[in-house]
């Protein structure tokens, strides 16, 4: 039951996520950047505060639990959101979910100079990098441009800065004790706040309303954004950071079949290829630790 919990959050999350970069291309057709990102942060730390009321958790009161808090809204909200909407102005999308996909690779060069005390496999190695195997056939990035820019090298930080932020929260904000929920809604209200700072950079751009973009923001907010976030918290609890950095491996497979269902677009057999190589390098990073048998006693 435990595993199959843990991979009904996985799948979700893949869902919420994968999902986004379809919410946000619609929502920026009524905001600007900045705006949309605020507006995202805000809507999911109302929906995290209304799912605190109703589970009766409380937001921590612990000043450390808050200097955590808002290491992890920079570095998982603020910073990350903000670079990908700038490189996503001059770098394509293929290049785009390349870069965004190195995350799980980031938790590996972070977890060791974090002195996180998960442990890797080489089987959950080889599945990291089949599954970046896989991420590079759906893309096929050498057929793109901008790969050498400011725009690609601001995606490769934003994937950085998840990476990090994976292990610092797996390392501080992972106690199972600990309300997701609170701890979510503690992290983008401070996420909130710092956006704040960003708004003279397009942030009064005049909005025109559109009832399309609107509901993409709402999704955005309260599901890509409130309940995705509360869910990472729990499966950081149970998996570590490596485990829930996985997810980003399976966004664009999301991402691609939602493009053909609603889109329209094409399935090409490359990118089948890759979608299936995915799922085979996540399926590897599921394969649990073989523990040695305890020898047998004898019989006196």
């Amino acid at each position: 039951m435990g595993e199959t919990k843990t991979l009904l959050r996985i799948a979700a999350l893949a869902l919420m996520w994968g999902s986004s970069f379809f919410w946000i291309k619609l929502g920026l057709g009524m905001f600007s950047p900045v705006q949309l990102v605020l507006a995202r942060l805000v809507l999911g730390a109302a929906m995290l505060l209304v799912l605190c009321r109703f589970q009766r958790a409380r937001l921590p009161r612990d000043r450390r639990m808050w200097g955590h808090l808002a290491v992890a809204a920079f570095f998982h909200n603020a910073l990350p959101f903000l670079l990908f909407a700038i490189g996503e102005t001059t770098v394509d999308s293929g290049i785009t979910g390349v870069l965004n996909s190195t995350t799980p690779l980031w938790v590996l060069l972070a977890a060791p100079m974090m002195g996180s005390s998960s442990r890797m496999t080489g089987t959950r190695l080889a599945g990291l990098v089949a599954g970046l195997g896989g991420i590079l056939l759906i893309f096929a990035p050498w057929q793109a441009s901008g790969l050498l820019s400011w725009g690609a090298l601001a995606c490769l930080a934003a994937a950085a800065s998840y990476g990090f932020a994976f292990v610092y929260e797996g390392k501080y904000l992972s106690d199972p004790s600990l309300s997701p929920y609170a701890t979510s809604a503690g992290q983008m209200l401070l996420a909130s706040g710092m956006l704040l700072l960003a708004l003279p950079a397009g942030g009064f751009a005049p909005v025109q309303v559109s009832t399309g973009p609107l509901l993409a923001i709402l999704v955005l907010g309260i599901g890509s954004t409130g309940f995705a976030f509360a869910l990472n918290y729990q499966l950081l609890a149970s998996e570590g950071a490596v485990a829930a950095s996985v997810v980003g491996y399976l966004l664009p497979v999301v991402s691609v079949l939602l493009g053909a269902l609603f889109l329209g677009e094409q399935l090409h057999l490359r990118v089948i290829a890759g979608m299936v190589v995915v799922l085979g390098g996540v399926a590897l990073t599921r394969i649990p630790k073989r523990v040695p048998a305890e020898p047998a006693l004898e019989r006196v």
